[in-house]
Formats: structure tokens, sequence, C-alpha cells
């Protein structure tokens, strides 16, 4: 009995453990006129290789993935606009131009 509890007890603190790898990005203006996204995961890992992309008017406008260092720059379209983290079911962000910050 001991060990069938030991073992649930190890199943739920690992969903837990789970569902605390939230995605995380954030973006900002260079005054350049272009935007760099940073991204990576709550529990610290990186995001390198994630797929990002831009979108306007629903359509993709750029498409690419994070580098080494989780980072993406593009540059910024005229007009409102998204950009979209996608690391699978559950670990998407998408932020809108109007919070991108200079």
């Amino acid at each position: 009995m001991k060990k069938f509890l030991f073992s649930s007890f190890l199943v739920a603190l690992m969903s837990q453990s789970a569902l605390a790898h939230t995605a995380l990005m954030s973006c900002f203006d260079n005054g350049d006129g272009s935007v760099t996204c940073e991204a990576g995961f709550s529990d610290g890992s990186s995001a390198s290789g994630v797929e990002f992309s831009v979108i306007k008017d629903g359509k993709v406008v750029e498409q690419g993935k994070f580098d080494k260092d989780s980072n993406y720059t593009f540059k910024k379209p005229d007009g409102e606009y998204q950009v979209r983290m996608y690391a699978g079911e559950g670990h998407e962000v998408i932020i809108k131009s109007k919070d991108i910050q200079e």
C-alpha cells in the first residue's frame, strides 16, 4: 500500500511540474524600425528553435524560429499586427503591436 501511495504522490508531483512549464515572451521596439522579441519558458529553458511569426490582417507576413539566444528581430510592419510564439499545444504566446513598447 505504501508503494502505491508513493507512486501516486510522484505522479501528482510530476503533473504539477508539467503545468509549471509556461511559455513566456516579451517584445520591444528598437526605435530603428525593428522589433526584438525574447522568449523562454518558466522553468528557465530556452526557446531556441521555437516557431515565431508576425501576423497582419490575419495573414502570416514573416515566419522563422528563435535564434540560439532565444531572440527574434524583425522589420516592424506598418499598422496593427501581432507576434506569435508557438511551441506546441498549450505553449503559445501572442502579443499585439499596441502592447509593444519602445
